[in-house]
């Protein structure tokens, strides 16, 4: 789902792209114990300690990508340099309303297993767009980790002390409010709403998400913020 911004970012950046348990060429556990939100965040201090010993990184993603990289900041602050929120939401205050989230992911994981990756054919692009060995995985992870717990992750934004973006694509109505709540509790937080972009804003528009990004990239590694 980002190799439209390989090429460009990797001019000045190294990339550490990977796939979540359940996704992509990563492993498929069987046992659902294996898929929760501490598993993810362990996963990423397991790569990041591969690939960068025990240097900062930028640690960014979308959707759930997005929020897992709230809850490695909340868990291991001291090993990101910045944060990119992408077509993201920070959880929920209210139980209500994380059940109501929680009802969905389940019915997504019943669906993946009843018509396994077909049923991802009518998902947004970062989804529609990308392969999968087989749908089981994909259900395992939406009931461990696309499901929440609590409210840790949205109560924890506001002690946020590294530079953070949040990057929405203008169509995509269900993250809007979210964007910008996080642009508001985050300290110093800058937001970009990209035009003619849905939930993949990143696939939706590459050019434009890129002209989102790479300003704020480029004063984070800037001379000036390193000192």
């Amino acid at each position: 789902m980002w190799q439209g911004q390989v090429e460009a970012l990797s001019k000045q950046f190294k990339l550490i792209i990977w796939d979540m348990r359940g996704h992509g060429k990563s492993d498929y556990p069987d046992d659902q114990s294996q898929y929760s939100e501490a598993h993810t965040v362990a996963d990423i201090e397991a790569i990041l300690n591969e690939v960068c010993g025990s240097r900062q990184a930028i640690v960014g993603g979308l959707s759930l990508g997005g929020y897992t990289s709230l809850a490695f900041y909340q868990v291991h602050p001291e090993r990101v340099k910045a944060l990119l929120i992408i077509d993201t939401g920070p959880g929920f205050k209210k139980d209500a309303a994380r059940d109501g989230w929680n009802k969905t992911a389940h019915e997504t994981a019943r669906r993946l297993e009843s018509e396994g990756l077909a049923s991802l054919q009518t998902a947004s692009a970062e989804r529609r767009l990308v392969t999968h060995r087989n749908a089981k995985g994909l259900a395992l992870a939406a009931r461990g980790m696309l499901t929440q717990r609590n409210a840790s992750v949205i109560n924890s934004l506001s002690d946020i002390k590294v530079p953070s973006i949040v990057i929405v694509g203008a169509d995509d109505k269900p993250f809007l409010a979210a964007s910008d709540y996080m642009a508001k509790k985050i300290p110093g937080c800058k937001k970009v709403v990209v035009p003619n972009a849905g939930h993949a804003v990143n696939i939706d528009q590459p050019e434009g998400f890129l002209k989102a990004l790479m300003p704020f990239l480029n004063d984070v590694e800037s001379p000036k913020a390193r000192l």
